[in-house]
């Protein structure tokens, strides 16, 4: 029987070890980077940064309020609201350094009502340093490139008009948190940066419909909070609405349904997505503002599970009217 020269058969086995030894290396590399690939895909930090939290921007004492105010004029209708809760001084006092949470996440002019209008930052950013305010902050992480989304909305403009500071989204600014009894925001980024220094923040944010959650309002806004892949996030989104809000609890919540966008949201981009609804909400609740906003909408409470979920986690009420909100007409 013919057989292999020995130094052919010694050849193949070290081959053989070496393509081993090489494919094990190989696999351990691989799993390694998926890994990191995937752990970085979601968004998590792959370093173990020290956990940052956010402080509870509440002010003790002033629970459950909330003023709706009817007109179509933005600046008046949010004036009014502002003040049939106190005014701007039961809110913001001397010294204090502003954060105002906007939605700019789109890259879309005011008239489509996909971000906050521009109209309501310079108000209410006046109103703040008017209270003697020594700074405020408009900040937001959109969807879209930041530069073309604050600028096409006409945010920047309208907070460097009234002297508010506009902090843009950068890699360095997010840093990792966790909410507490939460399933998803755990050891997960967030626009960190902007609140460093500040001790009172307000949420601002239209009314619109939106195609997985059913609506996006004042909870909603806190979205933009989020780095890394937050889109994965979708998958439940009522989950991480409650969550967000747990996140954040604000001095107050101002949701514009002056415009409301009933169809396509929350990007739309036709006028016939809107609808004037000529409404102004002002509020401490920001489950309260939602479940009223949802209204605007011709929405109830069970069409948005969010609601009942943040109630639960004692968050606010669904049931706004337990707060006897102030209505009043304006212009």
């Amino acid at each position: 029987m013919n057989r292999e020269p020995e130094y052919i058969q010694t050849n193949r086995r070290d081959f053989l070890r070496r393509a081993l030894k090489a494919g094990a290396s190989v696999a351990a590399t691989c799993s390694l980077f998926a890994w990191l690939y995937h752990r970085s895909r979601s968004g998590r930090p792959s370093d173990d940064k020290e956990l940052v939290t956010l402080p509870d921007f509440s002010i003790p004492g002033f629970p459950g309020k909330m003023s709706i105010a009817l007109g179509e004029n933005r600046a008046d209708t949010v004036r009014r609201g502002i003040e049939a809760l106190g005014g701007i001084e039961a809110f913001i006092k001397r010294g204090d350094r502003v954060l105002l949470k906007v939605n700019a996440a789109f890259a879309t002019p005011p008239m489509l009502s996909a971000t906050t209008n521009p109209l309501l930052v310079a108000e209410v950013a006046r109103l703040c340093y008017l209270a003697g305010a020594s700074s405020v902050v408009v900040t937001d992480n959109p969807i879209n490139d930041p530069e073309s989304c604050f600028s096409l909305s006409g945010i920047a403009a309208a907070a460097r008009s009234s002297g508010a500071r506009v902090l843009m989204p950068r890699e360095s600014f997010f840093e990792p948190t966790t909410v507490p009894k939460a399933t998803l925001i755990k050891n997960w980024p967030i626009l960190w940066r902007p609140f460093r220094g500040i001790n009172k923040i307000v949420g601002i944010a239209p009314v619109k419909d939106h195609h997985r959650s059913g609506a996006s309002m004042t909870m909603k806004n806190w979205y933009g909070l989020l780095g890394g892949r937050r889109n994965i996030f979708h998958q439940d989104i009522h989950t991480i609405i409650t969550e967000l809000a747990v996140l954040v609890r604000p001095t107050f919540v101002i949701l514009d349904g002056i415009t409301t966008m009933m169809t396509n949201g929350p990007t739309g981009g036709s006028i016939s997505d809107l609808k004037q609804t000529d409404t102004m909400i002002v509020s401490t609740d920001q489950v309260a503002a939602d479940a009223f906003g949802a209204t605007l909408l011709g929405k109830s409470v069970t069409d948005l599970p969010y609601l009942a979920k943040a109630e639960a986690a004692g968050l606010g009420t669904a049931d706004y009217e337990l707060l006897n909100p102030i209505r009043l007409q304006t212009g």
